[in-house]
């Protein structure tokens, strides 16, 4: 099992610091929007904490208690938000590594796939501070246009959508085009918390209490396994966006904001779906010389 964890915790926070050691870049707003504000919850909010409390079946149990535990886990949302600090507690995992088929050799540690479960407490206040974070996002117009990933009214269908539109638009014109398809390697795994948290204050210009409870929120990470009844002992999270979270998906498109401007200052249509990106060359490029330049960009800018 040691051998399991050594895989999970010693290669990708080096893959994370490598990542890290590239410039950052920002994308270009012209107006910040005005500050986030992470607004306390009312008692009109305490029907939101029922609901997610409620949801069985692990928490069938606690049904009964419910009445009285809304308005504490309120008082410690409300406590936690303008303080800007997350208690460590809620930001342990515990990682059960799985097979990922029933016939691969047990004895091999890449056979196993790293399950993370968070404390289920700990998706109360990150649901509060993500219906926020994402109303924000949404009202300023700082989600990337051309990502379909984890936002509302969009889904693979539009991203087809999208990208068959365009190659069939190149086609109609007669010219024949060209699709580059880029898939980022344990993209969720890799991201640097240095760079997320200067997107966040150079990118969404997140600032006081909201951009230091973001902080609290990433850093200082622990983790531990737990197989067969055993547990090992917690191990320090160093890079990646917390698995089965909710503000997780967020904070990756935030991450992967930059590499939208890059391609696009290399005149390349595209579209993005969480970590995959189609690039399509239109008719005027005779070669994918674009390519070449782009690449190099996206990994200077610190997106790719």
């Amino acid at each position: 099992m040691l051998i399991q964890y050594n895989l999970y915790t010693n290669h990708i926070p080096r893959w994370g610091k490598t990542l890290g050691k590239f410039p950052y870049s920002t994308t270009a707003v012209i107006t910040p929007p005005p500050r986030l504000s992470l607004l306390p919850l009312t008692h009109h909010h305490l029907h939101e904490i029922h609901h997610l409390l409620s949801r069985p079946p692990p928490h069938q149990r606690t049904g009964h208690q419910l009445p009285l535990l809304c308005p504490l886990l309120a008082d410690v949302i409300n406590q936690s938000l303008p303080s800007g600090s997350v208690h460590t507690s809620l930001k342990t995992p515990v990682i059960t590594p799985l097979l990922k088929k029933p016939s691969l050799d047990p004895s091999n540690p890449s056979h196993y796939r790293p399950i993370s479960n968070l404390p289920f407490l700990t998706k109360v206040p990150e649901h509060v501070v993500a219906n926020q974070f994402r109303a924000h996002l949404s009202f300023h117009y700082l989600f990337e246009p051309l990502q379909s990933g984890f936002r509302s009214a969009h889904s693979t269908e539009t991203a087809l959508v999208k990208v068959t539109n365009d190659i069939l638009s190149i086609c109609d014109q007669g010219f024949l085009c060209l699709l580059v398809l880029l898939d980022l390697s344990t993209a969720f795994n890799t991201v640097d918390h240095t760079i997320l948290l200067h997107r966040l204050s150079s990118v969404i210009h997140l600032s006081g209490a909201a951009l230091a409870w973001f902080e609290s929120y990433l850093i200082n990470r622990q983790q531990y396994i737990c197989s067969n009844g055993f547990s090992s002992r917690s191990y320090p999270v160093t890079c990646g966006v917390p698995q089965g979270s909710i503000l997780g998906p967020l904070l990756f498109l935030i991450c992967m904001l930059p590499l939208g401007d890059v391609i696009r200052r290399h005149g390349v249509h595209f579209h993005m779906y969480a970590d995959d990106t189609h690039s399509i060359f239109p008719p005027h490029f005779a070669t994918p010389s674009p390519l070449m330049f782009c690449q190099p960009a996206c990994q200077t800018s610190g997106a790719a």
